[in-house]
């Protein structure tokens, strides 16, 4: 039988991590990969394209369009934009190859809270992209439209475009996952949730800030992140100091007052075990 502190061994493990490593990643490229190859049937049609920019073209002045100005934009932009496309809509498959990944070295009990934090940092992140496309967007392409120079024409670029939408995206997808880093920091005992609801005016000074700095120079882009990071956190603390509470009730449970027949019980076999000490001597 091999002794697991040889080095060997140890080496026989690792070895076994990079393979099991490899094998998600590549489950992970093979799903982005079909999912890139089912839409290129809307490449040809521009489809994606024209969804994702319908929000800044409502907005633009009659006569006004979007230009490419690289001679490959109207090639490479919509093959970037699916490729793009189809990680977003993988992100639930990758967050399971992660998952499954990492599952071998986690408690049972740490088990059973990874796929409901999965699932809800999945539909988090996919509510802050359609927040992002249906409220900011228009708030935010109004806005610049509303503030050109008399004379002057905008003209946006599609490359510049689409890496604008899908920075924002992820920001807002990233952004609106605060409820889930929350309850994950509060679970491995990093943060009390007590402590941490009394330095909430830190809290918000940091959502502005951070909303200050990833959104467009506009108020309204600003205002509309920060203010659904602060509600998020909050939802995040809610659920936070409810597990908690679940847990030190558990804790008390396992210390509960004996009863009147128990304390009873409790004497008597101390009485018995001092009967039969006295007896031996």
């Amino acid at each position: 039988m091999a002794n697991p502190e040889k080095p060997g061994a140890a080496e026989g493990g690792l070895i076994s991590h990079l393979l099991e490593l490899r094998d998600r990643l590549l489950y992970s490229v093979i799903a982005i990969f079909a999912v890139f190859i089912a839409l290129l049937v809307f490449v040809g049609t521009g489809k994606v394209y024209t969804l994702l920019a319908k929000p800044l073209m409502e907005v633009l002045p009659s006569g006004a369009t979007m230009v490419a100005t690289e001679v490959a934009s109207p090639f490479l932009t919509p093959m970037k934009l699916t490729l793009a496309v189809s990680i977003v809509f993988s992100i639930p498959f990758l967050l399971y190859q992660l998952w499954a990944f990492v599952a071998p070295g986690l408690y049972r009990h740490e088990r059973r809270l990874v796929m409901p934090l999965v699932l809800s940092s999945t539909l988090l992140f996919y509510g802050g992209m359609a927040f992002a496309y249906f409220v900011v967007f228009p708030m935010a392409f109004g806005f610049f439209i509303d503030a050109l120079p008399p004379g002057v024409t905008m003209m946006t670029d599609i490359r510049s475009y689409m890496d604008f939408v899908f920075s924002m995206f992820f920001a807002f997808g990233i952004a609106f996952e605060v409820p889930v880093a929350v309850v994950l920091l509060a679970r491995m005992g990093v943060i009390n949730p007590d402590t941490l609801g009394q330095k909430r005016p830190y809290v918000i000074l940091w959502a502005f800030v951070v909303a200050a700095v990833i959104t467009p120079p506009d108020v309204f882009s600003q205002f509309f992140l920060a203010v659904p990071m602060i509600l998020l956190f909050e939802v995040g603390l809610l659920v936070s100091r409810w597990m908690k509470r679940s847990a030190d009730a558990a804790v008390d449970s396992g210390r509960r007052d004996l009863t009147e027949a128990e304390i009873e019980n409790e004497f008597r076999k101390h009485d018995e075990a001092f009967t039969s000490k006295s007896t031996d001597k």
